[in-house]
């Protein structure tokens, strides 16, 4: 079954037309991320030419999803917004909840007894509002969007940032904040600054013990994880058309770790396979009748310096198998050059975990590749060293995977964990022993991100990303330096062996089976569904709205830390145990900013209160400042924001009396999260300034009483002996947002709109 195949149609017939016009408009050929933009205007054809990286253009995207984590935040908001149905199709999945420990049956059984509020909360929202509900097991929000939902040249958002998946599939997909996902399911416009644009040739073909995620880790390692901020990036060539689809999404998937808007790949034929292969033939009918519109312009194509930003070639006949890391997705090490790095560094070598799976290399190719690995290792009398876990994708995936004998070949692990279709150890729901000792180890995954205590909580575990086929490889051998193109093992009988170069399926021959798909579709007519939520509940809150702005500069505030370094949402607001109290604001601001450090001390959730002159956690003297109402601000470094989407790391401050955050450069996401919860989203105009504000300041704005589009703001830094330091700080708030920050936040203005209409 197709879902939505009416909506995917429609979106199909006005293509011609608005491609036409702004081709006309542009006055130049098309790349396929300007196509799909273009055609999901929100004002229909395009009248005017938007120019890249600076004009703020409002969007319609076609559909939503959520998974469980961030959905109940943005289905708070949702219920506060006075509409009675999601005005476009929109999904919630249930999959960040479930903690990864013993295996996939009593795994799943201890989620459900733990987290049944959420779900049941989750699960009678939808239904009440129009959307679909995958329930737990089902899937990983992105691998089932990707078997489900996903189609060449539609546009999506979702709460979370690895929404960027579905480009594998032709999409621009866009990872946003729940106020975001609230706007469009609400019926209004989706604003985001039109994106600059990088092309990435792909020459040659991918062989031997190369993969796609080597193509994304290479990426990475040449652009860092800011390189892509405020860019798509586009992928073509015939290296490109000669990968799977659910290759194409691996590379799209793990762009959120570049910090790009999205990634996307041109309508080919492994898209019209996969489609097929998934029970969505009539998507490739559809898409067959405008082919040539659901990719780039071939002018574009052959001459791609004059239509991209930035052009990046990689030959995938010349590509290597690579390991990045630890602590960062952008450390990027061919496997033959990994050895002596590791050893200059002093990361360990042995193994004793290796995680494959998640949402990205979890496809039913990536076990396949995977599998053949462990089937030769056992053939040739090789006794693997590892533990591997493995994340099926969905219940799909893991099913027909089942069928075909994949997870028996995985089996062959001595302690072998074949976890549920969820998160699990990538987002830190993984309960592993040994992990509270908080020793010094190194552990290998097919997972995107890498940052310190991120999988098991333990700061000192260095985590290496890799393709499935060299976590594979490495778990076997149990050594992180093992190149298994050069390398050999010694087996039991004492004999060197090489191991055969990977081999798998691109898709099921005998198809994919599933016996339950997982799926909640929602009442025809949800008005009478009830949705409860118990006052005293420690999971979840109704919102109360923010206040809206006074008019008057913000005067008085206190410094409530500087950080130092990184600090990614992960440091703002921690997953991990944290995610039970996703739905609870109040209980969830207990995790605000306690991972960061801070500046002045270089110790983490240990800031100075001013009142009182002592130390204290982040979190409580947050508290201090709001209850003594005195106002506060966040001072950070670069890329501020970093990672996931949650929308709780700009909902937490601001929850706790924060009134601005100034930093020397923004992740997007986060940047606009703290825009749509009616915060102060700034960057220095001098970076150098950072240095000069101290511990004990008192902050004064100037002339914020005049904000207004393209003025940078005036900030006064009083010092404890008198001076002071005045700092230019820039913004990029339009005209609309501005009006959400005098609102209060963005869904208060909705509200308001909704009262008005």
């Amino acid at each position: 079954m197709t879902f939505d195949i009416d909506m995917i149609k429609k979106v199909y017939e006005r293509y011609p037309e608005r491609i036409a016009q702004a081709r006309a408009m542009v006055g130049k050929p098309l790349t396929l991320s300007e196509k799909i933009l273009y055609t999901h205007l929100w004002e229909g054809n395009a009248t005017s030419v938007y120019e890249r990286g600076n004009s703020y253009v409002d969007f319609a995207p076609d559909r939503v999803a959520m998974q469980d984590a961030t959905a109940q935040m943005a289905l708070l908001q949702f219920m506060q917004a006075g509409k009675s149905k999601v005005a476009v199709p929109s999904t919630a999945h249930a999959d960040h909840l479930i903690q990864a420990k013993v295996g996939a049956e009593k795994d799943l059984q201890e989620s459900l007894n733990k987290n049944s509020e959420v779900f049941n909360f989750l699960s009678s929202v939808c239904d009440k509002y129009g959307i679909g509900f995958w329930k737990p097991g089902a899937g990983i929000i992105h691998q089932v969007v990707l078997e489900n939902y996903a189609f060449p040249g539609g546009m999506m958002i979702g709460t979370d940032s690895h929404t960027v998946n579905a480009g594998g599939l032709g999409m621009v997909a866009i990872g946003v904040g729940g106020a975001d996902a609230v706007d469009v399911m609400a019926g209004m416009p989706w604003e985001l600054k039109m994106p600059k644009l990088i092309g990435v040739k792909l020459t040659g073909k991918l062989s031997g013990w190369t993969a796609p995620k080597d193509v994304i880790l290479k990426v990475a390692g040449i652009l860092t994880v800011k390189g892509g901020t405020g860019c798509i990036v586009e992928y073509f060539g015939e290296g490109a058309t000669s990968m799977s689809c659910t290759g194409k999404g691996t590379i799209c998937n793990m762009g959120a770790e570049i910090g790009a808007t999205t990634s996307t790949f041109g309508y080919d034929d492994s898209m019209r396979r996969y489609l097929a292969s998934t029970g969505r033939q009539d998507v490739v009918d559809a898409a067959d009748k405008i082919a040539e519109h659901l990719t780039g312009d071939a002018e574009v194509y052959a001459n791609p310096e004059l239509y991209f930003d930035q052009v990046i070639e990689i030959n995938l006949s010349e590509l290597t198998p690579h390991l990045n890391g630890p602590f960062t997705p952008d450390l990027a090490t061919p496997v033959s050059e990994f050895r002596a790095k590791a050893e200059a560094n002093g990361w360990p070598l042995e193994v004793e975990w290796a995680l494959i799976g998640s949402c990205t290399n979890s496809s039913y190719e990536d076990l396949s590749r995977a599998a053949s690995i462990v089937e030769d290792a056992f053939a040739k009398g090789v006794k693997p060293k590892a533990i591997l876990g493995i994340n099926p994708g969905s219940e799909q995936v893991k099913f027909t995977a089942e069928r075909d004998g994949f997870l028996n070949s995985f089996r062959k692990f001595e302690n072998a964990r074949i976890f549920t279709n969820a998160c699990g150890p990538c987002i830190g729901q993984w309960d592993r022993e040994g992990a509270d000792k908080g020793e010094k180890n190194s552990i290998i995954h097919s997972f995107n991100r890498n940052f310190a205590k991120r999988a098991d909580g333990n700061p000192n575990t260095h985590a290496f990303v890799a393709s499935p086929e060299m976590v594979a490889a490495v778990a076997i051998s149990g050594r992180l330096d093992f190149n298994p193109i050069t390398d050999t093992l010694t087996n039991e009988q004492g004999e060197q062996i090489k191991l055969d170069e990977p081999q798998g399926t691109e898709l099921p021959s005998k198809g994919f089976a599933v016996d339950d798909n997982g799926y909640q579709a929602p009442s025809e007519d949800g008005s009478s569904v009830v949705v409860n939520v118990d006052p005293q509940s420690d999971r979840l809150q109704l919102l109360e709205e923010f206040p809206a702005w006074d008019g008057l500069n913000i005067t008085g505030a206190f410094v409530l830390i500087k950080a130092f370094g990184k600090c990614t949402t992960d440091h703002i607001s921690m997953a991990g145990p944290w995610l039970k109290y996703r739905g609870h604001l109040d209980n969830i601001s207990n995790n605000m900013l306690i991972g960061a450090v801070n500046a002045y001390n270089m110790e983490t959730n240990k800031v100075k209160n001013q009142l009182t002159g002592e130390y204290g956690e982040v979190p409580a003297v947050a508290r201090a400042y709001k209850a003594a109402q005195v106002p506060s601000i966040v001072v950070g470094d670069e890329n501020y924001g970093e990672g996931s989407s949650r929308e709780h790391a700009a909902m937490e401050p601001r929850h706790l009396g924060v009134k601005a955050v100034l930093v020397k450069s923004f992740a997007r996401i986060h940047e606009t999260n703290l825009k749509k919860q009616g915060m102060l989203g700034l960057t220095f105009a001098d970076k150098a300034d950072y240095d000069k504000i101290q511990e004990d300041d008192v902050v004064n704005f100037l002339d914020l009483d005049q904000f207004a589009v393209g003025k940078p703001l005036k900030i006064d830094f009083v010092h404890s002996d008198g001076t002071k330091d005045t700092v230019v700080a820039n913004h990029t708030y339009n005209e609309a947002q501005i009006d959400w920050f005098k609102a209060g936040s963005a869904l208060n203005l909705i509200k308001k709109m909704e009262k008005e209409s």
